[in-house]
């Protein structure tokens, strides 16, 4: 993977980060990088399942797939700050 790919994915999981997260109702105390990781991950998670499903490459905005990374964003931050919520 490239540098470009790496920004690319960085900025991608930020934004995904910020959607489930506001999906996630109520007030979340993470932290920017957590959230970026959350976001990073899910983007992945999200892109996987929707090649699985076979909806990854369709034509125009891929809506399946940006809605999958979101939902798992959403349940990433909803389980990390649980999990937050419930040590401190």
């Amino acid at each position: 993977m490239e540098i470009d790919g790496i920004f690319s994915a960085l900025i991608i999981g930020l934004v995904v980060g910020a959607l489930g997260r506001l999906v996630v109702p109520g007030k979340q105390k993470l932290k920017i990088w957590v959230t970026l990781l959350i976001g990073v991950v899910a983007a992945l998670l999200g892109t996987l399942v929707a090649s699985l499903l076979g909806v990854a490459e369709t034509r125009g905005v891929d809506w399946i797939e940006l809605a999958l990374q979101v939902a798992l964003a959403a349940v990433g931050v909803a389980a990390i700050s649980g999990a937050a919520g419930k040590q401190g």
